[in-house]
């Protein structure tokens, strides 16, 4: 009974027969009739044939074309069209102009005018006024200034006061710090970290845990008293060497770092500077400290002068109260003139608001017992009320005034959270 079979075309004998074998494997195999193959046929074809296996071996008896390959190109659908050129992208330029189109043409479109005449239709009037601005006089109403006659009033063309620079923070390298560390023995250097980081407080800490842990193991208790004062005897040498540190970075920066940084440094020199050098620097930089402070103090003044003769009474009493030289007096005719600005900014015709903000200046002022106002308002809301009545400790004569009693302010409690604890 005969099968089907796929097979290669190995060679071609030139005698009529061709040599095959199954596609893929070296057995069977055998030889074939070259009549029986199709038109075309090459070495290495396969094809699928017609077989009959006999005891001696497999004979083909019919061999079968194979199939057309595959095409390698997709199907494409060819659109014929309607045979006319036609061009595939087409472009139209704007003419040039505002917004690329006439807009002088925009009111063809509701039967108004163009921008000129939105008057007419209670548009944006010449002056930039909301819509029907330019009639609201005429209608009963107000314009854009409170006086309703007409006039807008001037802008304040004052410019505005420069922003102060943020001062730079002081931020010390570890050169120091680490070389005392390191020039501990091994087994001190932990301790001195700690040190270092929480001082003797964070080390007692560390201890009543390390005490706490042993009681609840059964192991025996550590000794607290030598723990701590080894890290008594470590604190001098490794805080003499953080404040050289910080020493280092201030002489650095001394022109550009915040002021209480520096002082912090200088103060502290008095007592953790160990040695000569580290003296000399100490000194060094107080000097530069107290120059730097002189300058800033100079500056302040002409500031503030500066700040008095533009009339910007607020800006002046705030800026009064922070001086670079702590405790040093303003001149007395800066004074004089700070006191007559902030008593004429405070009249009855002053609002509640403006009123307000002025007495909270003042009160921090170096001039808040010299201040007197010209005049009161006849009905002082609860809300300047209240405001006087928190800072009536500062300007008693002032709160007198409005029959208010200077009063302490009341003392701020702490969290319910804290009470439990106490």
């Amino acid at each position: 009974m005969s099968h089907r079979l796929d097979v290669e075309l190995t060679s071609n004998r030139n005698d009529g027969t061709w040599t095959w074998r199954a596609a893929g494997a070296k057995q069977p195999k055998g030889a074939l009739d070259e009549a029986l193959l199709y038109e075309g046929a090459e070495v290495g074809d396969v094809c699928r044939v017609e077989a009959e296996t006999m005891i001696d071996g497999t004979e083909i008896i019919a061999v079968l074309p194979p199939k057309t390959k595959a095409r390698k190109e997709p199907e494409r659908i060819e659109i014929l069209g309607s045979g006319r050129p036609a061009e595939l992208v087409t472009t139209q330029l704007a003419p040039k102009g505002r917004g690329g189109r006439d807009r002088g043409d925009r009111g063809d479109r509701k039967g108004g005018g163009g921008r000129g005449d939105r008057n007419s239709r209670g548009g944006r009037n010449e002056r930039g006024g909301a819509k029907g601005g330019g009639d609201r006089n005429d209608r009963g109403g107000r314009g854009r200034n409170e006086r309703g006659d007409g006039e807008r009033r001037p802008r304040n063309d004052r410019p505005a006061a420069p922003s102060r620079p943020k001062a730079k923070r002081l931020k010390p390298r570890r050169t120091h710090r680490d070389a005392a560390i390191k020039a501990l023995p091994e087994l001190q250097q932990p301790l001195g970290r700690e040190v270092l980081r929480d001082g003797i407080p964070g080390v007692r800490a560390i201890a009543e845990k390390q005490i706490a842990a042993a009681t609840e193991a059964g192991t025996p208790k550590i000794r607290t008293d030598a723990l701590l004062a080894a890290a008594e005897k470590l604190l001098p040498s490794l805080k003499a060497a953080e404040w050289l540190d910080r020493a280092e970075a201030a002489k650095a920066g001394v022109d550009d770092i915040d002021l209480r940084d520096l002082r912090s440094v200088v103060a502290a020199g008095s007592t953790q500077a160990k040695g000569a050098e580290a003296k000399a620097l100490a000194t060094e930089l107080g000097e530069a400290v107290t120059a730097r402070v002189d300058g800033e103090h100079r500056k302040w003044l002409q500031e503030l002068t500066e700040t008095l003769n533009e009339g910007r009474t607020v800006r002046a009493l705030r800026l009064s109260s922070r001086p670079p030289k702590a405790g040093a007096p303003i001149p007395a005719e800066i004074a004089q003139k700070l006191t007559e600005q902030s008593n004429e900014s405070l009249t009855a015709e002053t609002g509640s608001d403006r009123f307000a903000t002025v007495l909270d200046a003042v009160a921090f002022s170096p001039v808040h017992t010299q201040v007197r106002p010209v005049s009161i308002p006849a009905t002082p809301t609860d809300e300047l009320l209240a405001a006087i009545k928190r800072l009536s400790m500062r300007i008693p004569d002032i709160a007198k005034m409005f029959n208010i009693e200077p009063t302490p302010p009341p003392k701020r409690s702490r969290s319910g959270g804290g009470q439990r604890r106490r």
